[in-house]
Parts: C-alpha cells; structure tokens; sequence
C-alpha cells in the first residue's frame, strides 16, 4: 500500500492511499480511520484491520484534484546513517581525507532536523550565502513501534514503511563547520524533503534479495551482512539530465543494522521514527567535486526515484 498526506480541494490536509492514479480518503472510506499519518502509524494494526475489512473502495479523487505532502510531516525523530562504502570514498576523496577505520566497524549517525520537513513539489530555499548547494539521494525508513535494544535479525517486526528521501546539503556551511570534529549540523538543517509516499513494508517483500563476494563490487569492503537489502534502482536527475542511477542493494550498513545501532543502550526507538539510508554511491554532486554538476541555483528542478515508490520532485529558489 502506497500511503499519502495530501491536501483536498478544500485546502485541508488528510491521509489515504494511492489507487492506481486516483486517491482514497481513508477517513471518508471509514470515519474511525484517522486524518493524521502520525496517529494512523501509532496504531497501524488496528488499522490496516478496518482498511481490509472495507474490501475494495471507490476513490475519493483523480490524484491531479489533490496535492500530495510529505507524507509524514511531523516525524518523532530524524536520524541520517552513512550506508554506502562509495559514498563516503568519493565524499572524504573530495573534501581532502580518508574514511575512519570507525566507519567499517560500526553504522554512524546523526540527528538532522525533525521540524525541516518537506514533501513533493515544495520549494526548497537555498540559504543565504551558500555557494554548494547539494543534494543526497536516500531511501528513508519509517519506524512502526516502540522498540529498545533491537537486535538486527528481529528488526523487520519494527518497520512500518520506506520513502524516498533527499537530504539537502549546503556543503560550503558544512564544509566550514566540520573543521571542529562534531559532525553536521547548520549545514543539513534546513530542508529534508521525502515522498511522494511511505510504501508499506508488505510491498518490498518482492524486491528483498542477499549479495555475495561476486556480486558485491569488488573494489567495496564486503559487508558484515549480506542480507537486509532490496534490489532497486535509485536515480537522480537535474533539470531532466541524469546525474546518478544507482542500487540500494550495494548498501554497506542495512536498516536492520541502523536499527540496532539507534536502538542501543536502552534508547527507545518510536512509531513515527525516521532513519536515513545515507546516500547511494554517486548520489550527491560533492562526490564529484560539483564536475558532473555545478552547485545548485535558483530554478533547478530536482527529481529523485526510487523503483517501487516514485519520484520526489523539488525546485530550489
């Protein structure tokens, strides 16, 4: 199930879900379902119980009468991982360093911004004076129930769903701010777009696959685990040219493992939860030293895809 925030003719903001190209309005199919994403994923189970029950629903709109939002525009929390080996060899080969010997042995994280949430088609302002404006191409996933000390090998019992997710970087800020050896902060916290919708766990069964030493490229580390991951294309484009296509299944770190990093040490993971992918190999323009594309500017449209979800779309003004 494909699962939207859009707001109606009205202008009000509701839930529903993806039919085909039209959009059903839970709350309408059945007024005990709720108008909120963050409480529907509070008590999903019951939920999806009242949504299997109505049997096949009418739509409620063409899916051009409503514009969607971030799907969950009001996230508990927002951790952003490192996953992919590539990415974090192209990025450190770019800013002029080398990957720490940490990043192999445990999924690093940090907390970005919760309240800097934006969805598809929304304009996203490049702060003032930045000159590096980048993007990150991420699959994000959505956490489903309260769980503390979650062991990797149980961690699908916690997930509700995943969205794409670009985590927009004003690389001259965090180039400066770096310098102190605290990690990101003002230079990833004001804009993190996802959607255009949080598919349902149910929906990724099919694309789940495990790599080997032979399919893994061979210049990466093999993971630790070579399970956890999906075979899905993740692609970025730029004012309609391609800048990256890439696979989620070359990941090095898996949302299992970022799970039972987050949730470590007696931290309670909560329904409503977002954690981030990291960015696939290629996805940002830093990895090239902003070669395949200059920084970001005013009127450039930005289009992130990943198989099996759909196509966020933002422009920078």
């Amino acid at each position: 199930m494909k699962l939207i925030t859009f707001q109606n003719k009205t202008g009000e903001s509701r839930i529903g879900w993806l039919q085909d190209n039209a959009v059903v309005d839970m709350n309408l199919a059945d007024s005990k379902l709720p108008t909120e994403m963050l409480t529907f994923i509070d008590n999903h189970e019951d939920n999806f119980k009242i949504i299997k029950a109505l049997g096949d629903v009418k739509p409620h709109y063409a899916l051009d009468e409503v514009k969607l939002l971030a799907p969950l525009p009001n996230p508990r929390s927002f951790r952003d991982y490192i996953g992919f080996e590539q990415h974090m060899l192209n990025a450190s080969k770019s800013f002029g360093h080398t990957v720490g010997a940490a990043w192999y042995e445990i999924p690093i994280f940090y907390f970005t911004n919760h309240q800097a949430i934006y969805g598809p088609e929304d304009k996203i302002l490049r702060p003032d004076t930045e000159t590096k404006l980048d993007i990150e191409l991420e699959m994000a996933v959505i956490i489903g129930k309260k769980g503390k000390d979650i062991k990797a090998e149980n961690a699908d019992d916690y997930i509700f769903g995943y969205t794409v997710f670009n985590d927009w970087t004003a690389r001259a800020i965090q180039k400066h701010e770096m310098t102190v050896p605290l990690g990101p902060h003002k230079g990833k916290d004001f804009a993190n777009a996802i959607g255009p919708c949080i598919v349902t766990k149910d929906e990724f069964e099919k694309y789940r696959c495990s790599i080997s030493r032979e399919s893994h490229p061979e210049h990466l580390a093999m993971p630790k685990s070579t399970d956890g991951r999906f075979d899905i294309k993740m692609t970025s484009k730029i004012n309609g040219e391609t800048i990256c296509e890439g696979n989620y299944k070359t990941v090095h770190w898996n949302f299992p493992q970022m799970m039972e990093r987050a949730s470590e040490n007696n931290v309670n993971l909560m329904p409503g939860d977002i954690l981030g992918s990291g960015t696939v190999g290629w996805g940002s323009l830093i990895e090239n030293n902003f070669s395949v594309h200059r920084p970001l500017e005013p009127g450039d449209v930005v289009e992130l895809e990943i198989e099996g979800i759909g196509i966020l779309r933002n422009t920078v003004v």
